[in-house]
């Protein structure tokens, strides 16, 4: 792996397992003069090291794909899962006591897993910047000579994410809400070493400290998300005070409502797919409602998602009305999702990272959480009033009509761009450069 003493601000690490720690990653880029290093897959990178890695994320995938089979595949999840798993936050107590997951990685670490990193990264001690926690393990364990920040990247996160000794450490937490920063102290983490940022969104889809285009969008996106004009109307005061006089502008031309159909790494709920597909077909022929189905970097997922197209008669809305991005890299990915998500009024997917994207006024339709973290980031996106879990994807031209005629998909979105955090890549980005904090500080809401 080649150091880079150029531009580069911070070292910026993510582990390709799943998407979430590479998008908060992605997000940050800037800092790593944009290049973002993957602590399981970097050039260099020693053989026994890249084989644990391999390991542990096909057996994550791999048992993710089964878990909608019947009884086998709940098992072999719920096994995996409880492993994780996240201790109810209340009563208030002491919860720093290592899990048998904290205490295997540091015995990996202990070998030397990641030592190499650390190592190499070490010839250029600018600041560390990661998105999962083992990095941040080894950093501290092997005395890396700058600063070490980690970033969560859910709505709470088990004892895993602190490390074996929290006291003593000099690992610093960017915290994606209020309540990982209470979770993180009852783990044993300093105050101090706690800093309420929110989740890392691309900067393209905020446009600066003033929010400049995610207001813009977001006058569009109402447009779309209330033709009744039932919320607006409610609300027109508030509205107009925060995105201007003139906030909902239609165009001759404009595009259809858009909504986006995203699964995760694993390609676990493709088949969600299908029924939206076979209940909207009315409306996808008619040209009344565009439908993006992500398949991300997984070739298989859009084949699954172009069958079905064909299968369903409706070969001649496929690149008009039905649209299946898929790409050959993590980096095109994510700079396409963002792409994509500037003409998209309501983005489907199960509770992922992609919840904090509420941030950014996109009303979320809540597909069935994989794994403990995501029914905690579920309780969170309702808590903010930013999503609504699916109701059945058979009846999909039913009730999500229902729910845009009634101006609810409105108020999600709005909810979402009030109550979520949006700043949190500019936050993290002065905090990591020692510039001062222009952004409002958020609330604490857990």
């Amino acid at each position: 792996m080649a150091v880079k003493k150029t531009t580069r601000q911070a070292w910026v690490v993510d582990v390709d397992m799943g998407y979430g720690h590479s998008r908060a990653a992605h997000a940050l880029r800037d800092l790593g003069g944009g290049e973002v290093i993957s602590a399981n897959n970097y050039e260099g990178i020693p053989d026994e090291d890249k084989e644990r890695w391999r390991k542990s994320r096909e057996a994550y995938e791999k048992i993710s794909r089964l878990k909608p089979l019947p009884v086998v595949g709940d098992m072999l999840f719920g096994a995996m899962d409880r492993l994780q798993q996240i201790p109810s936050f209340y009563p208030r107590r002491d919860l720093s006591r290592p899990n048998i997951q904290l205490r295997e990685m540091y015995h990996l670490i202990k070998k030397g897993m990641g030592k190499h990193l650390i190592e190499k990264i070490s010839e250029n001690p600018v600041p560390l910047v990661t998105t999962f926690f083992l990095p941040a393990f080894a950093a501290d364990y092997f005395d890396y000579p700058g600063k070490i920040y980690c970033i969560t990247t859910d709505a709470d996160v088990s004892r895993s994410w602190a490390p074996l000794d929290p006291k003593r450490s000099r690992i610093i937490y960017f915290a994606s809400n209020g309540r990982v920063a209470e979770r993180l102290k009852l783990y044993g983490v300093r105050s101090e070493q706690i800093h309420l940022t929110g989740f890392p969104l691309p900067k393209e889809l905020i446009g600066g400290p003033r929010a400049g285009a995610l207001k813009e969008r977001m006058r569009e996106r109402l447009c779309h998300l209330d033709p009744q004009g039932i919320f607006t109307d409610r609300y027109l005061k508030t509205l107009q005070a925060e995105l201007g006089k003139s906030f909902c502008i239609t165009q001759d031309g404009h595009r259809p409502l858009t909504l986006l159909y995203s699964v995760g790494g694993a390609g676990a709920q493709r088949k969600i797919a299908v029924d939206i597909l076979n209940s909207l077909k009315g409306e996808l022929k008619q040209g009344k409602l565009r439908l993006i189905l992500m398949a991300g970097t997984r070739k298989d997922v859009a084949r699954f998602f172009q069958d079905a197209v064909l299968d369903l008669g409706l070969k001649q809305e496929l690149g008009q009305s039905i649209l299946i991005p898929s790409y050959s890299s993590r980096k095109e990915y994510f700079d396409g999702f963002t792409d994509w998500l500037k003409e998209t009024d309501i983005l489907w997917t199960k509770p992922s990272e992609l919840s904090f994207y509420t941030g950014l006024g996109i009303p979320i339709i809540i597909a069935p959480p994989i794994g403990s973290q995501e029914v905690f980031n579920q309780v969170w996106l309702q808590y903010v009033g930013g999503g609504i879990p699916q109701a059945d994807p058979r009846y999909t031209n039913e009730w999500l009509f229902d729910w845009i005629q009634s101006g609810g998909v409105a108020r999600m979105a709005w909810s979402g761009f009030v109550e979520a955090p949006t700043h949190g890549t500019y936050r993290i980005e002065n905090i990591v450069l020692g510039k001062p904090d222009v952004i409002h500080p958020l609330p604490l809401i857990v």
